[in-house]
């Protein structure tokens, strides 16, 4: 028998921010269960008792507050900021992924510097110094580029060796970015390291948000 608390249950599952605002206790059970009443009714096919509702977001954060399947992190071994970065997309093809070679032969590297290729099924992303911009664009040509996104910055989070290998740390990361409606243009990932390529201007906001996300997760309250 198909129960509210079931219901209530797979219904948080599909809201995420729902479940992040139970935990952070920032939202109340009552306009939560304002919220989700008609997707609840839609799902169990009749009316239910707004109390019910809420009776069962509490059992629900009960069993948040007590789960003990997050795994332990420790957050970070290093932070790096890398400035003056911009992002140019242009269309994937073959043409395009040749020139990639002939490109990576004109590039400039010294200490900070910064060259990834982010291959899509349909586009190419290259992230680089603003240096050398004229240097894609002369490779690729004005036609074939589709956008160019400047004044960025890349925030590289340097781990430990578990981090391939930890389920969690990659949204945990995300999810308080997100929080602080900071929006993210690219991400790269080596097995320890994890760059986010964001604005300039939101990079104080970004260190303070990851300063945060330290705290919190070494008192095991995410």
């Amino acid at each position: 028998m198909v129960t509210i608390s079931n219901v209530v249950q797979n219904v948080l599952n599909k809201h995420v921010f729902f479940q992040e605002a139970i935990t952070q206790d920032i939202v109340s059970f009552n306009k939560i269960a304002n919220n989700l009443k008609p997707e609840i009714e839609k799902e169990l096919g009749k009316k239910v008792k707004h109390n019910a509702i809420v009776m069962a977001l509490r059992r629900y954060s009960d069993k948040l507050e007590s789960r003990d399947d997050i795994p332990s992190f420790n957050y970070f071994r290093e932070t790096l900021l890398k400035t003056d970065v911009c992002l140019i997309i242009l269309e994937e093809s073959p043409e395009a992924l040749n020139k990639t070679q002939e490109l990576y032969n004109k590039m400039i590297f010294k200490q900070g510097k910064i060259f990834n290729i982010v291959q899509g099924n349909y586009e190419l992303g290259i992230i680089t110094n603003q240096s050398n911009k004229d240097n894609v664009i002369e490779t690729f040509g004005k036609k074939n580029i589709s956008r160019i996104v400047e004044d960025l910055v890349v925030v590289s989070l340097m781990y430990s060796k578990d981090y391939l290998f930890t389920p969690g740390v990659l949204y945990n990361v995300l999810r308080f970015l997100t929080w602080e409606n900071i929006n993210i243009f690219n991400i790269t990932l080596t097995p320890q390291e994890l760059g986010i390529v964001i604005s300039r201007k939101d990079t104080m906001r970004c260190y303070n948000t990851l300063e945060k996300l330290v705290k919190t997760t070494k008192n095991n309250t995410f």
